[in-house]
């Protein structure tokens, strides 16, 4: 049941509230409960040497209490509210300890989903919900709505809530973690594909689904979802879905009220009729990938954008930072930035933006996802192959077990560190060559995330 946010305040005036974790999302959260008067708990598994100068000894001052270090969530028992961050898992035993007790578990998403006064678009997905996500604010922008955008895209939208009327838009993308707990489902849901992904913290691949199927599951029956029909899971929800369902396809024509692909051209069907949208050759983004990240923004928006508008977009977006991003070109080789690629599907959709063999630079963080469907695409895609990171070893087994494996197609090199590897790229590349940073994993093994791992590939290059 959705309620004002003045109203959700109030409900909880004089409540011990937790928060767990003062990172991106948190942080604003945490300012806003404080200043709304509300007492507040924080619990940070970083030491306090970890953060900003001066960020704890802000909070405190404003009132909050503070808990951190490897102990943090041993003083949740006697919270009545407690805020995960999206990354915790909802059923460790001391959040379990602390709800059986008489806490409210919830997350600033969930929370933001209630007081929302307008209608709310969510994307998720395993590959291209950033892009497509972005793709549909500014679509909204460029029709002239008022947009808001947010959520595991980094802007948290609950402090921002006051700001936000009933005929404006939002649009979030949604990440598994934040969908793990979610009650309430967007009035307009996209889910651009499943595969295999962060099944270091989802015991199974079973419960990172279930967690996707909440962006539809809570949906009323004149709320709009839009599926994949190209992938296996996704098209496998068609038959479960509480509200209205649309399906996009690159690979073959559908039915009614969907969004296909048929000479080179991206169709809406609707009513019986099919109305041509935007052609291939308006795309300004590379790679068949963005083809059906905008058949799925098609999807989502066909009712609030003109096709001229969609159109006219098209022509000059040029994507979103750290995907399939132009550093540079320098002595005849191109140098680019896909360091969102955290999993094998999606290098395999920046592998497929290029005609020519290109230098991959991949490995990093170990998510547990198997590397046998990126093997061949390696070896199909790639002249020289430079791994460096944690699965560095896996991504190279995974490759020599290809089918279509030769020695030395492609060469490959194992460096100690990424700094390393960057290097080696520029070593070994000749003119023509192109470079591509798309590493097939998570960042964590050598740096915060996969910002600071793109930023860092552009500091290199751009010394060079």
């Amino acid at each position: 049941m959705r309620q004002s946010f003045r109203e959700y305040l109030h409900s909880i005036e004089g409540k011990r509230v937790a928060v767990l974790g003062i990172g991106v999302s948190n942080l604003p959260l945490i300012h806003m409960l404080l200043h709304a008067g509300i007492k507040v708990t924080a619990c940070d598994k970083r030491d306090r040497s970890s953060f900003d100068a001066g960020q704890i000894e802000e909070l405190e001052s404003l009132g909050a209490t503070i808990y951190l270090g490897k102990d943090y969530l041993d003083h949740l028992v006697g919270q009545d509210v407690i805020f995960r961050t999206p990354g915790l898992r909802p059923d460790l035993p001391q959040i379990c300890a602390s709800v059986k007790a008489g806490a409210q578990l919830t997350s600033e998403m969930e929370v933001f989903f209630h007081v929302c006064p307008c209608p709310i678009i969510g994307v998720t997905g395993s590959d291209g919900k950033t892009t497509t996500t972005t793709i549909i604010a500014k679509l909204l922008e460029s029709e002239g709505h008022r947009v808001h955008l947010g959520g595991n895209i980094g802007n948290p939208l609950l402090p921002e809530i006051e700001a936000i009327h009933p005929e404006d838009l939002v649009v979030v993308e949604l990440s598994s973690f934040q969908l793990m707990t979610m009650d309430l489902s967007p009035h307009i849901a996209v889910i651009t594909n499943l595969a295999p992904n962060h099944l270091d913290v989802h015991r199974s691949m079973e419960e990172y689904i279930d967690a996707k199927k909440n962006i539809f599951l809570h949906q009323h029956q004149d709320d709009r979802i839009i599926l994949n029909a190209d992938n296996a899971i996704t098209a496998s929800f068609a038959g479960n879905v509480p509200g209205i369902l649309t399906l996009f396809s690159r690979k073959k024509e559908l039915q009614e009220n969907a969004v296909f692909f048929r000479d080179n051209t991206i169709y809406l069907r609707e009513n019986g009729k099919d109305q041509p949208v935007l052609s291939k050759t308006d795309i300004l983004l590379p790679g068949d990938h963005n083809i059906e990240n905008y058949m799925a923004a098609i999807g989502a928006v066909k009712n609030f954008v003109s096709v001229e508008t969609i159109r006219s977009f098209a022509k000059t977006f040029g994507g979103v930072e750290h995907r399939i991003e132009l550093v540079r070109e320098l002595n005849g080789i191109q140098y680019y930035n896909d360091s969102i690629a955290s999993s094998p599907t999606r290098t395999i959709a920046g592998l497929s933006c290029f005609s020519e063999k290109v230098i991959l630079i991949a490995g990093g963080y170990d998510k547990h996802i198997p590397f046998d469907t990126l093997g061949p695409e390696i070896v199909n895609h790639v002249k020289l192959l430079i791994l460096t990171g944690d699965t560095a070893s896996k991504i190279h087994t995974a490759v020599k077990m290809a089918p279509n494996y030769q020695e030395h197609s492609p060469d490959v090199l194992e460096c100690n560190n990424f700094q390393e590897a960057v290097e080696a790229a520029r070593r070994e590349a000749k003119p023509g060559d192109v470079v591509l940073l798309s590493p097939a994993c998570a960042s964590f093994d050598q740096f915060k995330n996969f910002v600071e791992r793109g930023n860092t590939f552009k500091k290199i290059v751009n010394s060079f």
